[in-house]
């Protein structure tokens, strides 16, 4: 009985899903020719804003102006028409439509993905917790959480950082094993806990993540609350073990991304923590024409990816494709790195790009247990967790299985990788087949 209670509401998701998908193309009938012209015209209109988008990135003066322009001007020039020709509001309903069909088909899979919860393990709480915070880390979140007195009263040793100097934040780590520490833990930002994460696997110890950096994507990963930083110390009285993988790049862990090509080499630039966006642009034409940066070979496994102009390797795959915004992991203990790689030689790529998302033949996604990059150069610029090194080549990047303890607390809001996984892109005849299942003939 439970079985089919479990498969009832998917069910009907897929069956909604596929009342809402015609719906929108009946919308669109309902607006006549009229309609019809527009919705090429929005077609269009994305490959135009793809093609205009290109141009800014990769050309500078006039032409950069006028390609931000045509970016603007095509989704403006389509809603001019759709209101020119009185179609607005259907047109707006059927894309309404679309998007609510896909949302309920992504959301009747879900259940069927292989991700599920890591598995956790009860271990007693520690008695001598060393947590390594920094201050200015975040905006500040140690202060405005009272992140320090509160671990402080949880039995915790607190080491501040002195952001004025240059500090051994992995020494400090040792020291504090060395003298007795049985958890390690870290607020701030996720290259300061690769660095002490590395020193708790090297010594069989448990790691602790608070999530006082800025954007917290290991911590996000975890399932820990990104808003309430201070709920990660519950995890000192109250807490289970998730056994995770680490990276390692050359001879420096990662928890998160390791990357190459254009990022990594923007953000060598000095100016690019105060001035992000004029130095990115600045950079882009020459990076993304080939003009500057190393040109790279990536070895992925047994697959070859030549002349990348954007390669991110991530600590287990994302769930989402996509380079703008790559969502979570649903698991850290997979034992593979995720692939991402970016190559784009023109507007027509470009507009390929924004149409086909995940399946443009710009668009590389694959895993691997280990990667290899290979440069024309001796030297390339990477960038480890969002911080700036340079690394001799060939750079190899590689992941150790399950390789680090981290305790967090047992309550935490995205324990469940599903709840939160952006759905990869829908077989409209998986849908089918969940919505109107195949009764098997009797004899």
């Amino acid at each position: 009985m439970t079985d089919v209670v479990d498969q009832r509401e998917p069910r009907n998701l897929a069956r909604l899903a596929l009342l809402c998908a015609p719906a929108a193309v009946v919308a669109v009938a309902f607006t006549g020719l009229h309609g019809l012209l527009v919705l090429l015209v929005e077609l269009a209109g994305l490959v135009l804003m793809a093609a205009g988008g290109w141009w800014a990135l990769t050309r500078r003066g006039m032409p950069r102006v006028l390609g931000a322009l045509l970016a603007v001007a095509a989704p403006a020039g389509v809603i001019v028409l759709a209101l020119h020709k009185q179609v607005l509001l259907l047109s707006a309903i059927a894309v309404a439509l679309w998007f609510a069909g896909l949302a309920c088909a992504r959301a009747a899979l879900r259940p069927s993905r292989p991700h599920g919860a890591m598995p956790e393990r009860e271990a007693p709480p520690p008695r001598r917790p060393v947590l390594i915070m920094n201050p200015k880390s975040g905006g500040g979140k140690v202060e405005r959480f009272r992140l320090a007195r509160r671990a402080e009263e949880l039995g915790a040793r607190v080491v501040l950082l002195d952001t004025s100097v240059q500090q051994d934040v992995a020494g400090l780590a040792r020291q504090a094993v060395a003298e007795g520490a049985d958890l390690l833990g870290v607020a701030g930002g996720d290259g300061t806990q690769a660095l002490v994460a590395a020193v708790a696997a090297e010594h069989g110890l448990p790691f602790l993540v608070i999530s006082a950096g800025t954007r917290n994507h290991f911590a996000t990963d975890l399932g820990l609350d990104r808003a309430d930083p201070a709920t990660g110390l519950d995890a000192l009285r109250d807490g289970v073990e998730l056994a995770v993988d680490l990276g390692k790049v050359g001879d420096r862990p990662f928890v998160n991304t390791v990357s190459f090509g254009a990022y990594a080499q923007i953000v060598q630039s000095p100016q690019y923590r105060d001035a992000k966006t004029a130095t990115a642009l600045d950079a882009l034409p020459d990076l993304l024409l080939g003009a500057g940066g190393p040109h790279l070979t990536a070895q992925v496994g047994d697959q070859r990816l030549e002349a990348p102009q954007a390669l991110l390797v991530s600590n287990n795959p994302y769930a989402a494709p996509d380079p703008i915004n790559l969502g979570r992991r649903p698991r850290l203990d997979s034992g593979v790195l995720g692939v991402l790689g970016i190559r784009v030689d023109g507007a027509a790529q470009a507009a390929e790009l924004a149409l086909r998302g995940a399946r443009a033949t710009g668009l590389a996604v694959l895993s691997a247990r280990q990667v290899t990059v290979y440069a024309d150069r001796p030297e390339i610029p990477v960038a480890v967790d969002g911080e700036a090194l340079v690394m001799p080549t060939p750079v190899v990047c590689s992941l150790g299985g399950r390789a680090l303890r981290v305790r967090v607390p047992r309550d935490r809001p995205g324990a469940d990788p599903l709840r939160q996984e952006r759905a990869r892109s829908v077989d409209w005849r998986d849908i089918a087949r969940l919505a109107f299942p195949r009764t098997e003939s009797r004899p």
